[in-house]
């Protein structure tokens, strides 16, 4: 027991955290800006690193402070062996200050960084203060912020974090040099992953890595997170079942089953298949979205787009899903969309989540082909094809067949 508690163990998001710009991934613009400023002596007094959570704005900051503040440099590659990078990876660092926006956002707190800050570091260049989720400091906070900010000690730098940019003031923006972290695509989360599992000794099938990769939506710290979950079952091999199994979802197989039943009208066909992907342990919700993921692509592929724009889509389903696209068109998609939204949104507020799904999936059955009755709206809406449709009419014979009404009697007319 005793050995057991003082085993620290470290969560791979934290021991795979990148530690240089050459391992940070999905981020190539925001490297160049910020090495490019190391190399040419730009670098400002304040930056605001923004986007969705886990694509690596903390990282971004601590590896821009090691930069910074390295023994070596300012560097764009710190060599991560000297007791400053190290300190700032660990986040213990005297001079490197690591400050949560969400439980220091009073005023008291900025005031207390405020008289701080005329003071010189003790062992770097430079004093960093980062400050995650800045976006929760209070108003009066940020006002107080504000001189210092603009015209900070020479000796200082601010970089800021957040997901929520549109809650920060314009008057801090105005003075902050900001980068746009974008979502890391699936195919750099993938391939990250396999480094993590081969680190690991873990054998991984693509598959699997690929549905995890799809599943984190842009996030490498999600998909990390949902690695480690997998990793804790404790076998050797990745597999695309475990993953299944761990997120609650259905293989793409039984989806696409469930899709072409739809496109079909065999309403019982339908509620046979989602009966059989609930009782094979998947979640109702996971079921819903991934239907609606399913549909997505659909709506893509009709649309023209390549195979790289799928979502949920991949490996031996392709075919099947461009397959069944063919057989419908892009209004009937967009109608099921809709229909399957709504429903997922009811269940939020419902104990019944199971009935509003298959309740929206015969609602799909039962739609026509909308694209028929779009064209004959647009006929009678147009005066020429409502011409065209008279002319053609049975009541209306062409002009071919109309007789001449015989000419008037003359001599009778005299006659009388």
């Amino acid at each position: 027991m005793s050995d057991y508690a003082n085993t620290p163990y470290t969560v791979v998001a934290r021991r795979y955290r990148p530690q240089a710009f050459s391992e940070l991934v999905g981020q190539p613009h925001v490297i160049t800006a910020l090495t490019n400023a190391i190399e040419q002596h730009r670098v400002g007094h304040a930056y605001l690193f923004t986007g969705a959570r886990g694509v690596g704005k903390t990282s971004t900051a601590r590896i821009f402070a090691k930069c910074l503040n390295c023994r070596e440099g300012p560097t764009t590659t710190p060599c991560n062996e000297c007791d400053v990078c190290q300190s700032v990876a660990a986040g213990e660092d005297v001079d490197v200050l690591e400050i949560d926006g969400a439980s220091n956002r009073g005023i008291d707190e900025i005031r207390q960084l405020r008289s701080n800050v005329n003071i010189r570091p003790s062992r770097c260049r430079f004093k960093i203060y980062i400050i995650d989720e800045v976006h929760m400091l209070t108003t009066p906070a940020f006002n107080a912020l504000l001189k210092t900010l603009e015209e900070p000690p020479p000796h200082v730098k601010f970089l800021f974090c957040t997901t929520d940019p549109q809650k920060i003031p314009i008057t801090v923006l105005s003075r902050c040099q900001r980068f746009d972290f974008a979502p890391v695509e699936a195919d750099e989360i993938s391939g990250r992953l396999r480094e993590i599992a081969q680190a690991e000794g873990v054998e991984a099938d693509d598959e699997a890595l690929a549905l995890i990769a799809r599943r984190a939506n842009g996030s490498m710290r999600d998909s990390q997170s949902l690695l480690e979950q997998i990793l804790s079952f404790g076998d050797k091999k990745i597999t695309v079942s475990d993953v299944h199994q761990l997120l609650g979802t259905a293989d793409l197989s039984r989806v696409t089953s469930i899709m072409r039943a739809m496109l079909d009208k065999n309403l019982a066909t339908v509620l046979a298949e989602i009966d059989a992907t609930i009782k094979s342990g998947t979640d109702v919700g996971q079921l819903s979205q991934q239907l609606v993921g399913y549909l997505r692509d659909m709506m893509a592929t009709k649309a023209g787009c390549d195979t790289k724009f799928l979502l949920t889509v991949a490996g031996a389903e392709t075919n099947s899903m461009v397959e069944l696209t063919r057989r419908t068109d892009l209004n009937t998609i967009l109608s099921m969309l809709q229909i399957l939204d709504q429903a997922m949104t009811r269940m939020q507020h419902s104990h019944h989540s199971r009935v509003l799904l298959e309740a929206a999936a015969l609602r799909c059955c039962e739609l026509e082909s909308l694209q028929v009755i779009a064209d004959l709206l647009s006929g009678v809406a147009s005066p020429a094809a409502g011409k065209a449709a008279t002319s053609a009419s049975p009541t209306s014979p062409p002009p071919s067949q109309i007789q001449p009404s015989p000419p008037p009697d003359v001599d009778s007319k005299k006659k009388s």
